[in-house]
């Protein structure tokens, strides 16, 4: 009987895997992340510059200069080929992470190809696998290099390599050497140090421009990596800049935060490991890099995915219900299931935040500490701190929901610029110097709204009186700019979008400075016909 639910159990795994690749295939924009690689590697080849390199979608190349070594090989083949195989692999990957993860659940063997089975399955019908898949991304590889290594599956005398590899091609695993640290793995924290230092040196001597290039300028600038301000950032970092915290403030707050939420973690992992557990620390660990990265796509979120199933499979009532909810943000978006019945902006800024409220709150908890690893005897005093810990948990969600978003908070606000002014999407209510004309009026601003499930655009042309715009999220809030873009000869447009407009309110101001009209009510409007 066992057998049998093994092989269903792949038979669905190869099921889910065949149609992912497939729906990959189908899309225009499939593997662009893989199409940054491949173009920017082909541009070096050619005696162009890196970090000079930018794709159609306007991505440049954003990795340490040993990326490029390492994935230099790609070019070799044709994109079309290469397409194939890096699919093959990012499956094959899959399964490799269900392996030490299926074992960690399940101890004994007998159990352990039917647990394997039921990881890889359900990995596979996550969103950041989803998203890996789609974009091409090698996200999935370092998380698994820093797993094996985490968890110290690899040889002794080889432990930390892996994790300095896979830091030397993307920066956040490094925090793994802070794990080993404080674990007393001194020894893989040295090879993980030198490791990392010895592949960025090997970089240097094959691509000295590149290395000078992106170790004095390019680390730090991760407005190339996207609007992190996005909801795909599910970093805490993301969170903070959605919640409108003053860029003057932001810095210290956000280091602060990722402060705590690093050490405790580190210090959770610490004591997971001394009992026992290492590959819940490992998987702790990663969460925390989830957590504290400036930017945390959702093809970075693979360690919350593995958090929620080691959670499911815990001792517990109260875990393993933490580990479904989890488990649900991490399979299906809230935001976007949820957004329609949502009726305040509270309620709404929980679902959209769900995945990195979520991994905050692991890392703070860390499993529960030594109450995963709590005795029988024991199990139920656990169970019962537990239970009051989700209670607390619920009500303090319960009541932030409730409250309206602070003031200058949204969590989806984005304002858009020339690059984007081809996109009927944005700019629906015009197209062409003569249509524009013709849509703005003797108003100083003439505007129409599209409503989708989880955000409202707006979109308009400006008269010559309006001299600045802005959009105030909420009573008291800071204003954000909107830029006037003069796409067309005689015409000033603009568009923006928001998760909510219950209290917003737009503002054209003249050249002195003077408000010359408000809009709010209109605002409200659209937002109430998406209700």
């Amino acid at each position: 009987m066992r057998d049998r639910r093994v092989i269903l159990l792949w038979t669905g795994f190869a099921l889910a895997a065949a149609v992912s690749v497939a729906l990959v295939a189908r899309r225009p924009d499939h593997l662009s992340d893989l199409h940054i690689y491949y173009g920017a590697l082909t541009d070096l080849r050619a005696g162009r510059p890196l970090y000079g390199y930018v794709a159609e979608n306007g991505g440049p190349f954003t990795y340490p200069p040993f990326a490029a070594l390492v994935l230099a090989p790609i070019t070799v083949v044709p994109e079309s080929v290469l397409g194939v195989a890096w699919l093959l692999l990012t499956v094959a990957a899959v399964v490799a992470i269900a392996v030490p993860v299926g074992g960690v659940l399940a101890p004994e063997r007998s159990r352990r190809p039917l647990i394997v089975a039921a990881v890889a399955t359900a990995l596979m019908l996550s969103a950041p696998v989803q998203s890996n898949l789609r974009f091409g991304q090698v996200s999935i590889f370092i998380v698994l290099l820093s797993l094996l290594d985490g968890m110290g599956v690899v040889p002794p005398r080889w432990r930390g390599v892996l994790v300095g590899l896979a830091a030397a091609i993307k920066l956040t695993p490094l925090l793994f050497v802070a794990y080993f640290l404080v674990s007393g793995r001194y020894r893989d924290a040295g090879r993980a140090v030198a490791t990392f230092l010895a592949a960025a040196g090997v970089a240097a001597a094959v691509l000295p421009a590149e290395s000078w290039t992106y170790w004095t300028g390019t680390v730090l600038q991760t407005s190339r990596i996207g609007d992190l301000a996005s909801l795909g950032n599910q970093s805490l970092h993301g969170m903070l800049l959605r919640v409108g915290v003053a860029p003057a403030t932001l810095p210290l707050l956000w280091a602060a935060l990722v402060g705590v939420i690093c050490a405790v973690a580190l210090l959770r992992a610490r004591q997971l490991t001394g009992h026992g557990r290492p590959g819940h620390a490992a998987v702790l660990v990663g969460c925390a890099t989830v957590a504290a990265s400036p930017v945390s796509w959702t093809h970075h979120q693979i360690w919350p995915v593995l958090a929620a199933m080691l959670l499911v499979g815990a001792s517990g009532v109260a875990r393993r219900v933490a580990g479904a909810a989890l488990l649900v943000a991490m399979v299906v978006s809230l935001g976007a299931a949820l957004g329609p019945v949502s009726a305040r902006p509270g309620v709404q800024f929980l679902l959209e935040n769900a995945r990195a409220l979520g991994v905050g709150a692991l890392c703070l908890l860390g499993f529960g500490g030594v109450a995963v690893t709590a005795t029988r005897a024991h199990r139920r005093t656990a169970d019962r701190a537990w239970l009051r810990v989700g209670v607390a948990a619920a009500a303090a969600l319960a009541f932030f929901a409730v409250q309206p978003l602070p003031a200058g908070a949204d969590p989806t606000f984005k304002a858009y610029d020339l690059d984007d002014v081809a996109n009927p999407r944005y700019f629906f209510v015009c197209q062409g110097p003569a249509e524009c004309a013709a849509y703005g009026g003797d108003a100083a601003v003439t505007f129409g709204t599209a409503v989708e499930p989880t955000k409202v655009r707006v979109n308009g042309v400006v008269s010559a009186r309006v001299a600045r715009l802005a959009y105030y999220s909420a009573p008291g809030g800071a204003p954000r700019a909107i830029p006037l873009l003069d796409a067309y000869p005689g015409s000033r447009i603009f568009s923006f979008r928001a998760a909510t407009m219950t209290h917003g309110r737009l503002v054209a101001y003249a050249a002195d400075g003077r408000p010359i009209a408000t809009y709010d009510d209109e605002l409200a409007a659209a937002f109430r016909v998406r209700r």
